[in-house]
C-alpha cells in the first residue's frame, strides 16, 4: 500500500461513522474582514509593513527613483543589483551617486554576498498582515538576489495591494516560485534576543507607489 493509498483509508475509517450530507449544514462564512476601501487597505499595508521594522515611503510614479535612492542613501549601500526588468527610471538617479549597479549574470553566492543591496518589485501586498508577495518575474529576478544582499529596496504600486490573504491567492500562479516577506528577516534564540538578517535582508525598504 502507497502512502497516499494509507492515507485515504485512514481518513474513511476516521470518518466511517459521520452521516451528515454534505451541503446539509447550510454555507460556511467566509473568515476576515471585508475591505474596507482601497485608501484605508492602502494604509493599514502601510502601517503593518512599518510594525515589522521595515521603512515604508509613498510618492508618484516620477518620485520612484528619488525614493529609491534616499533608501540606499540611508543604508550606505556602494553595490546595488538591479534585475533586467526593473524600470530604468528607478536607477536613473544614482547615475552620479557614487552607487554601482550591477547585474545578474548568472553571480554566485559569493558574489551575491559582495553586494549591498537589491532593487525589485512586486507581484502583491497584503494589507492585514503587511506582507509583500514576490513571485520573481522579470522585474523580480531569481529567489536568491533578495535573500542574500543586505537590504532589499522593494517597490509596490497602490493597485498591487490587496486586503486579505485570500485576495492575494487568488492573484498568484502557485506554478511559480513565491516568496512571502513580512519585514526585515530577523529570528530570536531562547532568550528571544532578536537577531536580524540571519536568513536574509537586514533592511527592507518599501516604496509605495500611487
Amino acid at each position: 500500500m502507497s502512502a497516499r493509498e494509507e492515507i485515504l483509508s485512514r481518513l474513511r475509517t476516521a470518518t466511517a461513522d459521520i452521516t451528515t450530507q454534505p451541503g446539509a449544514r447550510g454555507e460556511v462564512p467566509v473568515i476576515g474582514v471585508a475591505s474596507p476601501g482601497a485608501e484605508h487597505t492602502l494604509e493599514l499595508f502601510a502601517e503593518n509593513v512599518a510594525d515589522y521594522r521595515a521603512s515604508v515611503t509613498r510618492c508618484r510614479p516620477d518620485e520612484v527613483g528619488q525614493a529609491v535612492a534616499a533608501a540606499l542613501v540611508r543604508a550606505r549601500a556602494h553595490v546595488l543589483l538591479v534585475p533586467d526588468g526593473v524600470d530604468a527610471s528607478w536607477v536613473e538617479p544614482l547615475r552620479d551617486s557614487g552607487i554601482r549597479v550591477v547585474r545578474d549574470e548568472g553571480l554566485t553566492p559569493d558574489q551575491l554576498d559582495e553586494i549591498d543591496a537589491v532593487v525589485t518589485a512586486s507581484r502583491v501586498g497584503i494589507a492585514t498582515t503587511g506582507t509583500i508577495v514576490l513571485d520573481h518575474a522579470d522585474d523580480q529576478g531569481r529567489r536568491a538576489l533578495t535573500l542574500v544582499p543586505d537590504q532589499h529596496v522593494c517597490v509596490i504600486r497602490a493597485d498591487q495591494v490587496v486586503h486579505d490573504v485570500p485576495d492575494a491567492v487568488a492573484m498568484l500562479d502557485p506554478a511559480r516560485a513565491l516568496t512571502w516577506i513580512s519585514g526585515p528577516s530577523a529570528t530570536s534564540d531562547i532568550e528571544l534576543d532578536r537577531v536580524e538578517g540571519v536568513h536574509g535582508p537586514r533592511t527592507l525598504d518599501v516604496v509605495i507607489v500611487s
